[in-house]
C-alpha cells in the first residue's frame, strides 16, 4: 500500500468544517490577482511572507511595468531584489522568481502550460529550483484551476487541533488524504483553503482565540479553553 493511502479523513467532518467556515466568513474570492501569471508570481513571493507585504512587492513590479516573465528577466538581479524587498528574503526570492520566469518562458507561457495534464504540470513545476510542493500546488489550484488541495502551516494547525491529523504527516500524505476525502472539486478546494487561511489568521492563531471560534465544539483545544 502506498504511503499516500495511509491516512484516511472523515468526509462528513471535513464537509461540516467547510460549511461552518463558509457560513462564518462567506466566499473569499481567492486568489487576489489580475492574471494567472500574477498568481504565479504571488505564490513564489508569499513563501515566508505576509500577503500584505507580497502585495507591496507586486505593486512595485506593476508600477514599473515589469509584471511579466520577459519584464522580470530583463531586470538585473539587484534591481529585481530591491523591488521585491517588501516580501522579505528578497535576494533569494529574486533568484527563485527569475528561475521560475525562465522556466515559464521556455515552456511556452500559460497557454501551452494549460494543455498539460495536472500530474505532468506539477512535476514540471517541482523541477524549478525554489518551487516546493506548497508553491506548486498554489499555482496549480489558483492559476490553472486544477483540483489540487494545498497543504500549508495553517491547515496543519487547524486540523491537528480538531484532532483529525497529528500535524507531522508528510506533505503528500496530507494532500492525498484531503483530496480523497473531498473528491476532485476545484471550486471547493479553492474556497476551503482560503477559508482555512482566513480562520487561522483571525481566530485559530498560534495563541488561539477559542471563545470566538465557530469550530469550538469540534476542537480538542477549544474544549479546554
Amino acid at each position: 500500500m502506498s504511503s499516500h493511502a495511509a491516512l484516511s479523513l472523515p468526509r462528513r467532518r471535513l464537509a461540516s468544517v467547510y460549511q461552518r467556515l463558509l457560513a462564518t466568513y462567506r466566499p473569499q474570492h481567492w486568489w487576489p490577482a489580475d492574471s494567472p501569471f500574477e498568481v504565479m508570481v504571488g505564490a513564489v513571493l508569499t513563501q515566508n511572507a505576509a500577503w500584505a507585504n507580497v502585495e507591496r512587492a507586486l505593486a512595485n513590479l506593476k508600477r514599473h511595468r515589469c509584471l511579466s516573465a520577459p519584464g522580470i528577466l530583463d531586470l538585473d538581479q539587484e534591481q529585481l531584489a530591491d523591488w521585491l524587498r517588501p516580501s522579505g528574503y528578497f535576494n533569494i526570492k529574486a533568484g527563485r522568481l527569475r528561475n521560475f520566469c525562465q522556466w515559464y518562458c521556455n515552456a511556452g507561457g500559460v497557454r501551452r502550460l494549460r494543455r498539460r495534464d495536472t500530474a505532468s504540470l506539477r512535476y514540471q513545476l517541482l523541477s524549478v529550483n525554489g518551487i516546493g510542493p506548497e508553491t506548486a500546488d498554489d499555482i496549480l489550484l489558483y492559476a490553472f484551476e486544477r483540483p489540487v488541495f494545498v497543504i500549508d502551516a495553517y491547515t496543519r494547525r487547524l486540523f491537528s487541533r480538531l484532532g483529525l491529523i497529528s500535524g507531522n504527516e508528510g506533505y503528500e500524505t496530507l494532500r492525498h488524504a484531503f483530496e480523497r476525502a473531498l473528491g476532485p472539486d476545484t471550486k471547493v478546494f479553492n474556497e476551503y483553503h482560503a477559508l482555512i487561511v482566513r480562520h487561522a489568521k483571525d481566530v485559530c492563531r498560534v495563541r488561539p482565540l477559542c471563545l470566538r471560534c465557530e469550530l469550538r465544539r469540534y476542537c480538542q483545544t477549544g474544549k479546554l479553553a
